[in-house]
């Protein structure tokens, strides 16, 4: 399930981190130490290996989330999908090379029936999520490159 114009919610955010794209990769696909870089992953687990088809599961909000690795392209592209209660993810990350950092951008989107029914809330939801995540994401990459 690629993301697509057609589904109910869909964000997409990016920013400028001061560090290589090899450093923010280690960071975003080390998924074992999400918890402890991002505060709004609870838990994570992970037993690889990093390819397509390996499963991981993480608590973010108020369900567990089961993903399954899609695309890898090491270190310019990552994408899963994911599925929690009747909610159906797409999430995907770039990484390019930027004046000696990286410009970091990512997209996600949700479709399934409690989508359509709560697409407002959702919707912000997904867009402060993504805001949020990637500035975790740059104070850890940033914090390891220092």
């Amino acid at each position: 399930m690629a993301s697509n114009g057609s589904v109910p919610v869909k964000s997409s955010a990016e920013i400028e981190i001061d560090a290589s794209p090899q450093v923010v990769w280690e960071v975003l696909t080390r998924f074992e130490n999400w918890p402890s870089w991002n505060p709004d992953v609870k838990s994570m687990s992970f037993d690889g290996p990093l390819a397509p088809g390996s499963e991981f599961r993480w608590k973010a909000g108020p369900g567990t989330i089961v993903s399954t690795l899609d695309r890898i392209e090491p270190p310019l592209h990552i994408a899963w999908r994911g599925r929690t209660l009747t909610i159906n993810a797409y999430h995907e990350w770039w990484l390019e090379p930027s004046d000696g950092g990286t410009h970091a951008r990512t997209e996600e989107s949700f479709s399934g029936l409690l989508v359509r029914l709560l697409r407002g809330s959702l919707q912000k939801t997904l867009d402060k999520s993504l805001q949020d995540g990637l500035q975790h994401l740059k104070h850890e990459a940033e914090r390891r490159s220092a």
